[in-house]
């Protein structure tokens, strides 16, 4: 039979029958279980499933052997076990196009990824620049602070050192007028016994006894002052090697300073500086907010006179209300005078009517008058004459007055008086200088 030598992974056969093999068979299209064995003769039996034996198979067993590899729709390699659960079989277009779609999405996940962290390390970067410069400007400034005080320690060296040659020469000064002023006593007193040797009148001995005297009262006393100033400027002394001391101190504590209080003292100067700066800005936005506040004040000041001119202006428009209200409580009174007020235009309105009607009238006739007149002067040759007699007149006029102005213009331009004026003048000087030129030449 054809069905028992079929293998046992083929399509069972389609409605036609058996005997049409132009369609071809696909391993990936699974049967369907309504169109099972519709198309096979009835002897023949259920086709088997792929896994399990046939139930006919007692020739189709007989013919495979345990050597033989099957070659399937897997290849050489034999059949695969399925890893995961029943997945798409018809592998089309839109599959595809799904699974570009999905793999395409995981991409720019990645790419959106990646960029966030190139961004993250753009920014990091930027960070580490701005610190490193920080840093750069910051050890700058320590190696100026370290140089200032270097400066400084070289100073105070000099400062001590001319401190101690002033105090050695001071001290040298105060021993040499001590010994200069011992000097100056023996001699004085030298002097006296010389005087007591060699004088012997009584007048020059009292003097130098009395002179001797007075010296000897008065040494005690010079002698205490000079000790007074002496100490006194030993005090001074003390006192500045004490500051010096003191600032020596100051100076090595200042040497001893580490990095990081240096830092933490720059940090204090930098946050006082700015707070004084804030405090500068705040001083110079007080002042401009007391302009402001100056200015406003001036404009309430401004709006305040406004208020009390428009405040009188209201009083002033209340108190005129309030005689018209009082006027027009009394409506039966006015309604009277308007009454009669109305009846006495409508009188005046019906007398110019009838005045104006009565003045057409007139007009009227004046204007029929008139229009008559007119026609008859028209009509008299002697009104005509009369007429170009006055054109002729008004033309004779205008060229009267251009032949007056012409006359002027002209008798201005043939003016000689100011001409032989002038003359005369020149003639006159030019005498006088002759008659002096000839009284010259007499003399």
């Amino acid at each position: 039979m054809a069905s028992s030598h079929r293998p046992p992974i083929a399509r069972p056969s389609s409605r036609a029958g058996i005997g049409l093999t132009t369609r071809p068979t696909t391993s990936s299209r699974t049967p369907s279980a309504t169109r099972i064995g519709t198309g096979m003769p009835p002897s023949t039996s259920r086709p088997v499933s792929r896994g399990g034996p046939s139930p006919t198979g007692g020739v189709l067993s007989s013919q495979i052997k345990v050597a033989d590899r099957p070659v399937t729709q897997h290849g050489l390699s034999g059949m695969k076990t399925a890893i995961k659960g029943p997945q798409r079989q018809i592998m089309d277009k839109t599959y595809y196009l799904g699974l570009l779609r999905s793999k395409t999405s995981e991409l720019t996940t990645e790419i959106n990824k990646l960029q966030e962290e190139v961004e993250m390390y753009k920014q990091e970067k930027s960070v580490y620049l701005s610190y490193e410069k920080r840093a750069e400007s910051l050890a700058g400034e320590i190696k100026e602070f370290q140089g200032q005080l270097a400066d400084y320690n070289m100073n105070v060296c000099l400062y001590y050192c001319i401190l101690y040659q002033n105090l050695f020469f001071f001290k040298l000064k105060v021993q040499n007028d001590r010994d200069t002023q011992t000097k100056w006593s023996y001699k004085v007193l030298a002097g006296n016994c010389k005087g007591l040797f060699y004088t012997h009148t009584g007048s020059s001995f009292l003097y130098h006894v009395c002179w001797s005297l007075d010296f000897l009262e008065t040494f005690e006393e010079l002698k205490n002052q000079e000790l007074e100033r002496k100490a006194q400027i030993e005090a001074n002394i003390v006192a500045l090697l004490e500051h010096s001391s003191r600032n020596v101190n100051r100076m090595k504590q200042i040497s001893s300073v580490t990095n990081q209080e240096l830092k933490i003292m720059q940090e204090d100067l930098t946050f006082k500086s700015n707070e004084m700066q804030k405090s500068q800005s705040t001083a110079k936005n007080l002042i401009t907010e007391s302009q402001k506040l100056q200015m406003d004040l001036q404009k309430m000041e401004l709006l305040e006179s406004k208020m009390v001119d428009e405040l009188a202006s209201l009083q002033d428009k209340i108190e005129q209300t309030k005689m018209d209200l009082k006027v027009y409580n009394n409506l039966p009174a006015l309604k009277a005078s308007g009454e009669e007020k109305k009846q006495r235009l409508q009188d005046d309105k019906e007398k110019l009517t009838k005045h104006t009607h009565a003045f057409k009238k007139i007009m009227e006739h004046l204007n029929t008058e008139y229009e008559t007149v007119k026609r008859e002067l028209q009509e008299n040759e002697t009104h005509s004459q009369l007429i170009n007699l006055e054109r002729k007149w008004q033309h004779h006029e205008q060229n009267n007055f251009m032949v007056k102005e012409f006359i002027a213009t002209k008798s201005q331009e043939s003016d000689y008086q100011p001409i032989m004026k002038n003359v005369r003048k020149l003639v006159t000087e030019y005498n006088k200088a002759l008659i002096e030129a000839l009284q010259n030449t007499k003399n």
